[in-house]
């Protein structure tokens, strides 16, 4: 079979499902909510659902896997990816992993709507497990019911995709289904439950392991498992690392310490909140996961979060994702400590994360403002007095970077005045009578100084313009975008999922056919539920 050729049949993916054969199963085969010991999974069956009905599939992804387009739009496609039949090799199961919640241990938690269906091996030789969330009740459910609603459902799917294409670290979507069936949810768990439509994702990644799963092994003092399950992580998701080494668990830590730092630095230069960071949605990979009551930044707050369960903590708000997770990896190097038996290892490890971070966010700010490099005795003030002067007026994160490109440097530019200079990034201001006689004046000061910096810059500002344009995109999918496209599709038309699919494909690029989604989020969205605040049913 040659690399190019697509698969014409699901039947025909090469299923090798490493992580039920090398590690231990439940020995308890019921779908019954339990505390599940000595074991890292539990063998479990989709639900059957009345009526599968695709409503969108990703190109790119479905190449990941060998698919053709034409599998893609096959029945039987719709009937695999929401659970009620099988594909050849397919053996499904859902996870044993534990976990902090919002800063306090949670105990076992586990899939509990999340079923993996095996992993493949492509005709790169690449690994992907392929995950259905929403596919019913597992062995980790507690008092939950396992199945998703097409709201949480194609923001998740949508999410992953624009997340990728932004170059974020992230999971991957297959598919987005419906299931023909109603799913009873309480948004925002107030007492006003409604049904809503049932939908199933296919999530895509190398690994779905999390900082959790080795957390519940430390906790209950389970080490033979820990070092199992460890070292079938090194052999299986890090095997360019010499398993052999006397100190491979400190290399590893070190490398996940790295990976999730990279993460988080692409999370705060898109302007992205997860909104959810508990250990147990942290990836061992440094990858995004878990799409829930995420959003994006669109007047700059760093103290802004999307969660209406963080609403009073504020916990896991834009300016803190750095922080949580250093805390959250400082958690999983307790768990991994029983490995090790000591701490300067795994010291070094976070001390590369703090490392790894500064260097990144430093990089980062020097990209989003067309610097060949970053000079920390001018860039580091430079930077600070930008994002207070962004957080004194509603100013939208996307739009100002995106037009702060536009800024001229010949020679008149340091001559003109402070409302000429300001007049590029107009259209970032929400409210532009907040923009008094003040402020303009501060923000005029700042662009001179910026004007000025750029002056000792190797780039012209024509090829300035396209080097921040590379980081700084233009299209992100807003919350308000998100919510167009779910009231939409509640009455059955995709239409919108398919068009925001085909955007974010495209982030950084103009689309003029595409304009008006590269616009400030609405007044009649500023509070509407799915548009600014989200709960982690969403």
């Amino acid at each position: 079979m040659s690399f190019t050729q697509k698969l014409s049949d699901l039947n025909q993916l090469q299923f090798d499902n490493r992580f039920i054969s090398e590690l231990p199963a439940d020995s308890v085969t019921s779908n019954t909510r339990r505390q599940v010991v000595g074991a890292c999974y539990s063998r479990v069956l989709p639900t059957p659902v009345k009526k599968p009905q695709k409503i969108a599939y990703s190109k790119e992804v479905a190449t990941l896997l060998d698919l053709s387009d034409e599998v893609c739009e096959s029945e039987h496609f719709a009937q695999i990816f929401t659970g009620n039949q099988l594909a050849a090799g397919m053996e499904p199961y859902a996870t044993c992993y534990g976990g902090h919640q919002f800063g306090n241990w949670a105990g076992q938690l586990g899939d509990g709507r999340a079923i993996n269906l095996g992993e493949i091996i492509n005709q790169r030789g690449e690994r992907w497990a392929l995950q259905l969330k929403g596919a019913g009740a597992t062995p980790y459910s507690r008092t939950a019911d396992g199945l998703a609603v097409l709201r949480s459902s194609l923001r998740e799917f949508l999410c992953s995709e624009a997340m990728y294409h932004l170059g974020v670290p992230t999971t991957r979507a297959l598919s987005l289904m419906l299931t023909g069936e109603s799913v009873l949810r309480d948004m925002f768990y107030n007492g006003n439950p409604q049904t809503e439509p049932g939908a199933v994702v296919c999530r895509v990644a190398p690994s779905f392991t999390r900082f959790g799963h080795f957390q519940l092994c430390s906790v209950r003092n389970d080490f033979a498992l820990l070092k199992q399950l460890a070292d079938y992580t090194i052999r299986t998701d890090f095997s360019h690392l010499d398993a052999s080494a006397a100190d491979i668990y400190s290399q590893w830590f070190t490398e996940i310490c790295l990976k999730t730092a990279d993460m988080i630095v692409h999370w705060q230069r898109v302007g992205f909140v997860h909104g959810v960071m508990n250990t147990d949605n942290m990836s061992i990979l440094g990858l995004t996961i878990d799409y829930g009551p995420y959003g994006w930044l669109e007047n700059y707050d760093p103290n802004w979060t999307p969660n209406t369960t963080d609403a009073r903590e504020h916990r896991y708000r834009y300016g803190h994702q750095p922080q949580i997770a250093f805390w959250n990896l400082s958690q999983l190097a307790n768990a991994l400590y029983p490995l090790i038996g000591m701490v300067e290892p795994l010291q070094v490890g976070l001390n590369a994360y703090i490392k790894a971070f500064e260097d990144g966010w430093q990089n980062m700010m020097a990209g989003k403002l067309g610097f060949a490099s970053f000079k920390p005795e001018s860039d580091d003030d430079l930077c600070a007095d930008l994002l207070k002067l962004l957080e004194q007026v509603e100013t939208d994160m996307t739009l100002f970077f995106r037009q702060l490109g536009h800024i001229k440097t010949d020679a008149v530019a340091l001559d003109k005045t402070d409302e000429e200079l300001v007049a590029p990034l107009m259209s970032s201001y929400y409210l532009t009578e907040q923009l008094n006689h003040n402020y303009t004046a501060q923000m005029g000061a700042w662009l001179r100084r910026y004007i000025q910096r750029l002056h000792a810059n190797p780039y012209s500002d024509a090829e300035r313009l396209v080097a921040m344009n590379a980081v700084n995109p233009k299209y992100v999918l807003r919350n308000y975008l998100a919510q167009l496209a779910i009231d939409k599709a509640e009455q059955g038309d995709f239409s919108l999922v398919d068009e925001l699919l085909e955007l974010l494909r495209h982030p950084y690029d103009e689309q003029p056919e595409r304009e008006n989604f590269a616009v400030k989020r609405p007044d009649w969205a500023r509070q509407r539920a799915g548009c600014s605040m989200l709960s982690c049913s969403s």
